[in-house]
């Protein structure tokens, strides 16, 4: 203010309406600003619950995954033994019936010929399957040559005799036929 103003007393002081509106405007700031910080509080302890709840889910999803993978090694066979399990007991129906007084070579035979039929069956539910190239072309991805013989009206590298059948399990072979090839 000036001197002249202090010094003449018509002149009104101007009101301090500016100061007023002034403070307003900060008291209304603080409240806002107290609004936006209870708001972002509120959204922050939301989202921290979230992680808290989403942390957990993940927690028991780690140990239900980890006990049904030990459920599934422990079981994981449970289908092929029972497969098995009706095989081993036509071998002991076949041995009890070939200690028997009235067991011939020919019925002993045709049980266990039998046995052999369900045990094939069974295994290749599970994958397996034989390897007899008997009569085939040799093939050194699935069958391993013991010996070559030379034989008349018989091409080259054919398989003449399966001294062991191979197998493959899946797709994946196991063990190779051993074969006599011809030369």
């Amino acid at each position: 203010m000036s001197s002249e103003e202090i010094d003449n007393p018509e002149v009104k002081q101007p009101e301090t309406n500016v100061d007023a509106e002034h403070e307003a405007d900060q008291q209304q700031a603080e409240v806002n600003s107290e609004k936006l910080l209870e708001d972002a509080r509120n959204k922050a302890d939301e989202h921290w619950n979230e992680l808290l709840r989403a942390r957990a889910d993940m927690e028991n999803l780690r140990r239900r995954q980890a006990r049904d993978l030990e459920n599934a090694h422990k079981h994981a066979l449970d289908k092929f033994v029972a497969e098995l399990l009706p095989i081993y007991d036509s071998m002991e129906l076949g041995l009890n019936a070939a200690n028997s007084e009235e067991a011939s070579l020919e019925t002993v035979r045709d049980g266990l010929e039998m046995t052999m039929k369900m045990f094939l069956t069974s295994i290749s539910k599970f994958g397996l399957e034989q390897v007899n190239p008997e009569g085939q072309a040799f093939d050194p991805e699935l069958h391993q040559a013991m010996a070559m013989q030379e034989v008349e009206g018989v091409e080259a590298n054919q398989v003449l005799t399966v001294a062991q059948k191979g197998y493959q399990f899946n797709g994946r072979l196991l063990r190779p036929a051993m074969v006599v090839v011809s030369q």
